[in-house]
């Protein structure tokens, strides 16, 4: 562990898709939010050295490797940011976090219940030596979800009765859409359950302040097999060839269950990338003894809100535009009524991090945190395959 600097220096592993948007909020926080400490985005790391030093050029990173092992072993890295597949998490974070690095970890936190444990407790030893670790729900950093948080804790809907929540997507609707890791269980660990099925358990966990207890769920793969990608020779998908060939789909396209929270209200989940026309669809609502919240991602600069203690003649669903400078982390950005987007809530979780680390306290959503949502997800795959109710045991 290096001593409490100005700097922060960074280590990114993986510079696909998540990776482009980790890059891009950790160049941008340290402009829009005085950061006690600055991030340095010292290296990127890749399979490919090639692909690896044009990420490096193009996000803005010093340097690029393809040894993650020997930077983390390295003495001029601070922090450790996980963005590879899930079958890499468990390995990565625990040897970052026994050589004294913060870390944060793309979700869903692990592949397995087994491995979300290992890294929890790694996680829980490093804390002890001031080494902080946090899982990147990021949907919790829209301003938006950040108010419907306050609301709850408010009490402004009372004792809360239902929640229901969905993802629709449909970017594998298409029966031809070729194999990837997403569509592989070793690599993936779940479909739809835990590429965005994870947001929407810990989205609701989050605004309610309260866990899911138990559930019953069904698992679905529409499409068995599909096409390799074109030029994939490799066999890294259990297979190689060309696109006449075609390899099994080992994971869920859809999940589905019906849940219990703690306090006792009922809950309806649906996580789908066969939702034909929904591209990235997130619907949350909470019906409580007082009022209820809805929140849609596609509208994500808005949070409705029903306040059932007003006269029946005004009373109806109240518009909120979430870009005041009093809503979640809006202060540090533009005027009212001008938008945040999907990007933005990287730049909070960078934040968020730094803060932690500087200030030696925990970040939120913890390791404890992903490890929760890692057992609702198990329980759901767990109550497919036996058709029966599961009870879930969360940690404090």
């Amino acid at each position: 562990m290096t001593d409490q600097s100005s700097s922060l220096r960074v280590a990114m592993i993986g510079h696909a898709f998540m990776g482009n948007a980790h890059s891009q909020a950790w160049r941008t926080a340290p402009h829009f939010f005085a950061l006690p400490r600055h991030p340095e985005m010292t290296v990127v790391v890749g399979r490919d050295a090639d692909r690896a030093a044009e990420a490096a050029a193009r996000l803005g990173w010093a340097e690029s490797s393809t040894d993650w092992r020997a930077v983390v072993a390295r003495d001029d890295i601070d922090v450790v940011d996980i963005c590879t597949p899930g079958d890499t998490h468990a390995e990565i974070a625990i040897a970052a976090l026994e050589a004294g690095k913060h870390v944060l970890c793309e979700k869903p936190l692990a592949n397995t219940v087994a491995e979300a444990e290992a890294m929890t407790a790694a996680a829980d030893q490093a804390r002890a030596r001031g080494v902080r670790a946090m899982v990147g729900f990021t949907y919790r950093r829209v301003p938006a979800i950040g108010l419907a948080r306050r609301l709850v804790d408010e009490g402004r809907i009372g004792e809360i009765r239902h929640v229901r929540a969905q993802y629709l997507q449909d970017w594998i609707a298409d029966p031809e859409a070729p194999l990837s890791w997403r569509l592989d269980k070793e690599k993936a660990g779940s479909g739809a359950l835990g590429d965005i099925g994870a947001h929407v358990v810990d989205l609701t966990q989050y605004i309610t302040g309260t866990r899911i207890t138990e559930l019953t769920g069904r698992l679905e793969t529409f499409v068995k097999e599909r096409p390799y990608a074109a030029g994939d020779t490799s066999g890294s998908l259990g297979g190689g060839g060309t696109t006449t060939e075609r390899g099994p789909v080992t994971v869920d396209d859809a999940a589905s269950f019906l849940a219990t929270f703690a306090g006792g209200a009922m809950g309806v989940f649906e996580a789908t990338r066969f939702a034909t026309g929904r591209k990235n669809a997130i619907r949350i609502e909470v019906n409580g003894s007082l009022g209820s919240l809805a929140f849609d991602f596609e509208d994500m600069n808005v949070l409705e809100y029903f306040d059932a203690r007003e006269d029946a003649d005004v009373a109806g669903f109240r518009r909120i535009i979430a870009t005041e400078a009093t809503h979640p982390y809006v202060a540090a950005w533009w005027p009212p009524g001008h938008g945040l987007g999907y990007e933005h809530g990287f730049t909070h979780q960078v934040v968020d991090l730094v803060t932690a680390i500087a200030d030696g306290t925990d970040p939120s959503p913890s390791f404890a945190d992903g490890l929760n949502v890692q057992r609702v997800l198990d329980a759901v795959e767990t109550s497919s395959l036996t058709r029966t109710w599961q009870e879930i045991s969360h940690l404090d």
